[in-house]
C-alpha cells in the first residue's frame, strides 16, 4: 500500500511541475489516504486538522496532532512528520506556515472541501495569496485504478457479499431493522478480518464494519438514506439495504444495494423492482471502453421510460478511496470510459413517494466490457424465513 501511495505522490509532483504549481495543501481525508497512506480517527470534525503538504520539487510534509503522531509515523511513507499541540506556541498554524513558507503568491488547496477552520487560518497567515484548486489535478490521477487498487476493491466486494448474505438471512416477519444491521456488522467484520494480518501496515486496518446502516422498510422504503430503527418487519414489506457508507476495505469504498421482500411481493412492488433491475442491467451492458458516460445513463433511462417511470439524476458514480469521484454516469457527462475505471451502477426509482425499486453494484471497466466487484443475485429477492 505504501509503495502505491508514494508512487501516486511522485506522479502528482510531476504534474505539479508541468503546471507550475509550487506547493499544495491537502486536507481531505481521502486525499491524504490516497497520497500518504494513512488516515486518522479524530479529525477535522473535532477541530483537529491533519494536513499533507506536497511540494513539487521537495519532499512532502505531514502535519498531525502530537497525540496521533506515533501511529501516523508508522502508517505513512512520508518521512517529514510535523506535530502540533492543542495549546502553547506549537500550533498547527505555525506548522502550516513553516511547511508552506511565507508569502506564497498562489496557494493550491482543495477548495470545495477545505474546512472553515483551515480556510480562516490561511486568510490570516497568507494575506494576499490567491487560492487555487488542486482538486482537478489529483482527480485526474484517481480516475484510472491500478491493478493493486482493483485487487483491494475485489476484496471489499467479497466482504460486501458476506454482509448482504447476512442481511438476507436476518429477514423474517417480526424481526427488527436494527437486528439486521447487527447481523451485517458481524458478518462484514469477520470477512474483513480474514483478509488482514497483525503485521506491518495491515495492523493499522480495523476489520470493524461501521457507520449507521442505511435500511428502509415497509411504508418508508422510498425514504432515501433512512437508518435502521426498531421497526419490526411485516409480511409483504419491501426492505432495502444500502452499503454505500459501509462496504469499504482499506479505505476503498464500494456501492452495493439490494431490495428484499418479506415472505412475498405485491404485484406493483414487483413491477417497480424489476424495472430497477432491468435499467441497471441495461446500463452495465452499455459500459465498455469508448462508451460515453451519459450514454450509459441514457440506456438505463430508456428502460424506465418504456415502463412509464421517471428517472433519477444519475445512474452511477465513480468510486475509489472517496465516496464520490469523477466521472459520473449522468446526462451531460461526456467522459469516455477507459479500462480501470470503477463505478457504482444503480437502479433506483420511487413511485408516488411510497413504492420503490433499488439495486446497486460496483463494477470495473475492462478491455472488453465490465467485471463485477460486487455479487449477489440480481432478481426479485424474498426473505428465507
Amino acid at each position: 500500500m505504501l509503495d502505491e501511495a508514494e508512487g501516486r505522490t511522485r506522479r502528482l509532483q510531476e504534474r505539479m511541475v508541468d503546471a507550475g504549481i509550487r506547493s499544495s495543501v491537502f486536507t481531505d481525508e481521502s486525499s491524504i489516504a490516497y497520497l500518504a497512506g494513512f488516515w486518522g480517527y479524530l479529525g477535522i470534525e473535532f477541530g483537529r486538522p491533519t494536513m499533507l503538504i506536497v511540494h513539487a520539487e521537495a519532499e512532502p510534509v505531514v502535519i498531525t496532532p502530537l497525540m496521533e503522531s506515533e501511529m501516523v509515523g508508522a502508517m505513512t511513507w512520508v518521512k517529514d512528520v510535523r506535530t502540533w499541540e492543542d495549546s502553547g506556541p506549537n500550533s498547527w498554524r505555525r506548522a502550516l506556515i513553516e511547511s508552506v513558507g511565507e508569502a506564497p503568491r498562489d496557494l493550491w488547496v482543495e477548495k470545495d472541501t477545505l474546512p472553515a477552520i483551515v480556510r480562516n487560518a490561511i486568510d490570516e497567515l497568507f494575506v494576499g495569496a490567491a487560492l487555487r484548486d488542486i482538486s482537478p489535478v489529483l482527480a485526474a490521477l484517481r480516475v484510472i485504478k491500478s491493478p493493486f487498487e482493483i485487487g483491494v476493491m475485489r476484496q471489499a466486494g467479497e466482504i460486501a457479499g458476506a454482509m448482504m448474505a447476512a442481511a438476507h438471512d436476518s429477514l423474517r416477519a417480526g424481526a427488527r431493522e436494527f437486528e439486521s444491521a447487527l447481523a451485517v456488522i458481524e458478518a462484514g467484520s469477520q470477512a474483513s478480518a480474514s483478509f488482514l494480518t497483525d503485521e506491518g501496515w495491515d495492523r493499522f486496518v480495523s476489520p470493524m464494519v461501521h457507520n449507521l446502516q442505511i435500511l428502509q422498510s415497509g411504508a418508508d422504503a422510498s425514504m432515501v438514506h433512512r437508518r435502521a430503527s426498531v421497526r419490526p418487519y411485516e409480511p409483504f414489506d419491501p426492505v432495502y439495504f444500502c452499503f454505500c457508507n459501509m462496504a469499504e476495505f482499506k479505505q476503498y469504498k464500494l456501492g452495493f444495494d439490494r431490495m428484499f421482500h418479506i415472505e412475498d411481493v405485491r404485484d406493483e412492488d414487483r413491477r417497480v423492482q424489476q424495472a430497477a433491475i432491468d435499467a441497471q442491467q441495461a446500463a452495465v451492458a452499455a459500459m465498455r471502453p469508448g462508451a460515453v458516460a451519459q450514454d450509459v445513463a441514457a440506456a438505463a433511462n430508456e428502460v424506465y421510460a418504456e415502463r412509464g417511470y421517471e428517472t433519477g439524476y444519475r445512474t452511477g458514480r465513480s468510486i475509489g478511496i472517496a465516496y464520490l469521484e469523477a466521472p459520473e454516469l449522468k446526462e451531460g457527462d461526456l467522459t469516455v470510459l477507459e479500462p480501470g475505471m470503477t463505478f457504482a451502477v444503480d437502479g433506483g426509482i420511487s413511485v408516488d413517494g411510497v413504492t420503490a425499486g433499488r439495486i446497486g453494484d460496483s463494477v470495473v471497466v475492462t478491455e472488453t466490457g465490465t467485471d463485477y466487484l460486487t455479487n449477489y443475485p440480481r432478481e426479485i429477492l424474498l426473505s428465507r424465513g
